[in-house]
């Protein structure tokens, strides 16, 4: 048997993302999948997430419009719309991070650009890939989350500052 070089091991994909590739690439994977998260963190249950699509460097995830996320004035609330930028930025580092490195936020800064009446869907991607090999101490990686409503109208614009380190 003939080992995989120390570069591959780093290159192996996180628990989270392992989980993912393992189920179906459809409405039922992406539903169990959502619940599992949701399970893993509680708080991203607010909005009711539902991971659409999740890869390196790109995650999709949407929410519904209910209201258990609605504002005084009926609208989606800008805090959750910030929840709903959250995990979708946290299922792309999932993604996206080797086991040879860890990742946690560290800052966010929001755009609220316009009310948002219907169900939400938020897009964070890399403009670039990340070089891990690179990172041998912390570096700042921003994550860009565009956050649409159904008439495809960016609603909320976020910018997540992750801190990125080797495991």
């Amino acid at each position: 048997m003939t080992r995989k070089p120390d570069s591959a091991a780093a290159q192996r994909a996180s628990a989270t993302y392992a989980l993912r590739k393992k189920l179906p690439d459809n409405l039922l994977g992406n539903t169990l999948f959502s619940l599992g998260m949701v399970a893993r963190v509680p708080y991203f249950g607010t909005v009711l997430p539902l991971v659409q699509e999740m890869r390196p460097g790109y995650c999709r995830v949407t929410s519904p419009n209910w209201f258990g996320v609605h504002n005084h004035i009926g609208t989606f609330h800008a805090i959750a719309a910030c929840n709903l930028a959250e995990a979708s930025m946290g299922m792309l580092m999932e993604a996206t991070t080797p086991t040879s490195h860890r990742w946690i936020p560290k800052g966010m800064t929001v755009q609220y650009l316009a009310k948002a009446g219907t169900r939400l869907t938020a897009e964070a991607e890399l403009p670039e890939p990340i070089d891990f090999s690179a990172i041998t101490e912390g570096v700042d990686v921003v994550v860009p989350v565009r956050i649409c409503d159904t008439a495809g109208t960016e609603v909320v614009h976020a910018e997540i500052t992750t801190w990125v380190t080797p495991a």
